[in-house]
């Protein structure tokens, strides 16, 4: 009898432990993380553009937490491997957006990898630009499915299958489906947001993280005629410097981005109705937790609510950005938050969220939002956040920003420049970044510099910027590999140029290859192909007259590491391949 009452004690305990678990499985909220890219702080209704039409959006922050001191990296890809990680974009090997300079390193854990301890289905639609190749890819960083375009936009020189389509790289575009290239009918915006919402459904019985980034209003500009026609008309540059906000003159040039820009942005608010639509069909939205935010500042003069600077800039308008967080399971309608806040918080935040451990064995310098958005006191007064943009790697003290205590320090200036050559700005007081006052506090501004300082140093001798990522050629993850000018690095500004010196950095596996290079324009017969790595250099003579393809077969590589050089040499002219695939063979 008491064996049996044990027994029965045993299998309560059993069951109550696979209820419970079970439970708390179906607890864990959705996630959805949506960015738009170049999106500025302006460019939308509810932060006080009278033009563009943004309902959708707008309804959703007014039934959120927002964060209205919230900060990313001035440019793209950067933001993005911070959001991704948690991490300072330096640490992660990212030091630029093309260039080489692009490429995450695979060793840094991502949201979906981290999401994927409590067996979240983890899908990426739109933009990665974290690295194109293995093993940078998102199947290769946490995600189950993805729909992406290469590189850091459509139509620009790395997404090979959209940039010879010209003004019409947005439409019916090649993209790569789970690293296939598939062929897909309609707008961009429209395919990506179709994409995220097939895997909402399918995923629908579980947890999922869907990470839904547009690569719109990015240039090159295009846009449904339906939609531009909405704005064809307004003038962008009326209604505002009343409420005492500064504004930017606009050119003509400006004004009529602008308008395809709201039209761009029209068309993503449109969409998100389409998602979030779905969402109440499968009784989703109350335990779904929705993120909106930006990646940086606009490209082009508009409105950014009075803030200065542009995209590429430190100062607020290039890195303040709208930041909303939706999650009815435990936020009841709209919140402000005042607390300064970044991109490098997204992490721990759906960290402690969702209930899954962060990585333990590197810095995360990411904060969890949940003290925020539970309305808790939290004392975050000594928190800074560090800025910088300058192509390749951070120049000291050039577009090089430290904000912390309602101040920032700004360097637009050399490396040994004295303390009065930087400016200071007061924040809370001066929100537009307009009235420097470091004459008034020098000693203030003395610590900000020597903190900037110890950042600086601290990042810039990262492991993986000191021995960045490479692209691995060989491998039976990816064979074959295109190697694409966005992840070519030699000569500053490398990008669409015929005679240009450049290179790719590779880790290649022994065997033979075919490879196939591919030119911008066609080149002429009776030159030279050569591939030169590290030792080994190869020569081809070209006979073929007027051809943009050139093919070399069977070439032996050992085992290696190093950078990969090709020029079509002729007349004097080095003319570097457009892109470059390797093909392992045996």
């Amino acid at each position: 009898m008491i064996l049996k009452y044990t027994h029965c004690i045993i299998l309560f305990l059993i069951l109550s432990l696979t209820v419970g678990a079970r439970g708390q499985s179906k607890q864990r909220p959705n996630v959805i993380l949506i960015i738009t890219d170049d999106q500025g702080y302006g460019d939308l209704g509810i932060t006080g553009n009278p033009h563009v039409k943004t309902p959708v959006i707008d309804a959703l922050a007014k039934e959120s937490v927002r964060f209205n001191n919230f900060y990313v990296s001035p440019v793209c890809a950067p933001t993005r491997s911070s959001l991704m990680t948690g991490r300072y974009s330096l640490r992660t090997g990212m030091r630029d957006t093309y260039n080489g300079g692009a490429i995450m390193a695979s060793n840094e854990v991502t949201i979906a990898e981290m999401l994927k301890q409590a067996d979240y289905s983890t899908g990426a639609f739109g933009k990665w630009h974290l690295g194109d190749n293995f093993p940078s890819r998102p199947s290769d960083q946490g995600f189950d499915e993805s729909v992406i375009h290469l590189s850091g936009g459509m139509g620009q020189v790395g997404d090979i299958t959209t940039y010879f389509k010209g003004d019409r790289s947005y439409f019916d575009p090649v993209l790569w489906h789970n690293n296939q290239q598939e062929s897909y009918d309609g707008y961009c915006s429209d395919i990506f947001t179709d994409q995220a919402i097939n895997f909402i459904d399918k995923n629908k019985e579980s947890p999922f993280f869907c990470y839904l980034a547009f690569n719109a209003p990015h240039t090159p500009l295009q846009v449904p005629d339906s939609y531009y026609q909405k704005y064809k008309d307004i003038d962008p540059s009326s209604g505002f410097g009343k409420d005492g906000k500064p504004f930017s003159e606009m050119s003509e040039k400006d004004k009529e981005d602008a308008r395809k820009v709201y039209a761009m942005v029209n068309n993503i608010d449109d969409n998100l109705g389409k998602l979030f639509k779905k969402l109440k069909d499968l009784k989703l939205t109350e335990n779904t937790l929705v993120i909106f935010m930006t990646d940086n500042g606009p490209q082009q003069t508009r409105y950014v609510g009075g803030m200065r600077g542009l995209k590429g800039d430190v100062y607020n308008g290039g890195v303040r950005v709208p930041f909303y967080l939706k999650y009815p399971a435990i936020t009841k309608g709209k919140k402000d938050v005042e607390t300064m806040t970044a991109h490098l918080d997204v992490l721990p935040t759906l960290s402690e969220l969702c209930g899954v451990d962060m990585p333990k064995d590197r810095i995360i310098d990411g904060k969890s939002l949940l003290p925020l958005i539970k309305g808790q006191q939290v004392d975050w007064a000594d928190r800074s956040l560090f800025f910088y943009w300058s192509r390749r790697y951070p120049e000291l003290y050039n577009n090089m920003a430290l904000q912390k205590g309602g101040y920032k320090l700004v360097g637009k200036t050399d490396y040994n420049a004295g303390i009065e050559d930087f400016e200071l700005f007061h924040l809370n007081k001066d929100p537009y970044e307009q009235r420097n006052v470091i004459r008034e506090n020098k000693g203030l501004a003395f610590d900000l510099k020597k903190e900037l300082d110890i950042i600086y140093n601290e990042l810039i001798n990262s492991e993986n910027l000191i021995n960045p990522p490479r692209i691995r050629v060989g491998t039976p993850n990816e064979n074959p590999v295109i190697l694409n000018r966005n992840d070519a690095g030699g000569e500053r500004g490398i990008w669409n140029q015929e005679e240009i010196y450049g290179n790719w950095d590779v880790e290649i596996e022994e065997g033979y290859y075919d490879i196939t290079y591919k030119f911008v324009k066609p080149v002429m017969g009776n030159g030279k192909m050569v591939l030169e790595a590290n030792t080994l250099v190869r020569q081809m003579e070209n006979k073929n007259d007027n051809t943009d393809i050139i093919q070399m077969k069977k070439v032996y590589f050992p085992k290696m590491m190093g950078n990969l050089i090709p020029f079509y040499a002729v007349d004097n002219k080095n003319i570097f391949p457009f892109w470059m695939e390797m093909e392992k063979v045996d």
